[in-house]
């Protein structure tokens, strides 16, 4: 067990608010992101997050994986966001002896598939380089069910939660699109078959962001051929190729296979969803080859 893993969760929890405050108000002292793992979610994003952060170079941002600042937490001042990272003068200090610029970036999940977040990124960070990992979507809407249930947010078996996904999720767009403050609980928690719609989401990054500032890769390219894969992530964030001691596997969760049945109403409900996502990529997903 880590020193960090051993400290009470209260403890992290102050050290964390205390951090925030005190980033708020040296806020322009902070070095902003320059890069932003987006999702998807239950794509395996945080093993990426962990091999990322073994990089001399890259540092997250203070206390925490993903800042969430543009889908849930984007009432709160800009100063709020960057207090969440490290001064530059702190980043120049650990990072002096090497070559290269230390960067700074956080990855949160929710990114890619909240309407509004891609356009307050841009607005923010015109700069920053888009980061998304991409996972087979049947997979992944099962993935996401499993950790919905284990968190307390779905109560319905899988294939019920597919079929109220439509109620649910009804109007929940263009409510969010009007209302700026507007959260949607079941657009974050239930969207199991419309998070794995990737050519939408990609398009809608694309309208603000250049398709050579968005990297996607797929987390079972990740997972079978992680040096190949991450080094394709460093050349695409101008970076020395220097690779993790090892690659992990994290978060996983074991249970029960998927029904054969319901696997393959899933393949068939995805198959148009991945032919946009290859034309858009120019090459087939790594779960069609």
């Amino acid at each position: 067990m880590t020193v960090r893993a051993a400290v009470p969760h209260p403890v992290k929890t102050m050290g964390r608010a205390v951090s925030v405050r005190m980033g708020t108000a040296t806020a322009g002292r902070r070095q902003l992101p320059s890069f932003i793992l987006v999702g998807a979610q239950r794509a395996g994003t945080t093993s990426l997050f962990r091999a990322l952060m073994s990089h001399p170079l890259i540092h997250s941002a203070n206390y925490h994986k993903g800042v969430n600042y543009f889908d849930v937490n984007y009432a709160r001042d800009f100063t709020w966001y960057q207090g969440h990272f490290p001064t530059t003068a702190h980043l120049r200090k650990r990072t002096r002896e090497m070559a290269g610029e230390p960067i700074t970036f956080e990855a949160s999940g929710y990114y890619m598939f909240h309407p509004r977040a891609a356009e307050r990124m841009a607005r923010h960070l015109p700069d920053v380089r888009i980061l998304a990992m991409l996972r087979d979507p049947v997979e992944r809407a099962y993935s996401a069910w499993k950790h919905e249930l284990a968190r307390g947010y779905e109560t319905e078996p899988f294939e019920r939660a597919l079929e109220l996904e439509d109620d649910r999720l009804a109007g929940q767009v263009d409510r969010m699109i009007a209302d700026g403050d507007y959260q949607s609980f079941s657009h974050r928690h239930h969207a199991y078959l419309r998070r794995g719609q990737y050519a939408e989401q990609l398009v809608r990054l694309h309208q603000f962001f250049a398709p050579d500032r968005v990297h996607a890769i797929d987390s079972e390219s990740f997972f079978e051929r992680p040096e190949t894969t991450y080094g394709g992530v460093l050349d695409f964030l101008a970076l020395p190729p220097v690779l993790p001691d090892r690659f992990d596997r994290w978060n996983g969760r074991p249970s029960a296979p998927m029904p054969e049945a319901t696997r393959l109403r899933l393949r068939e409900h995805f198959s148009s969803h991945d032919r946009s996502l290859a034309a858009l990529l120019g090459r087939d997903p790594a779960w069609l080859s």
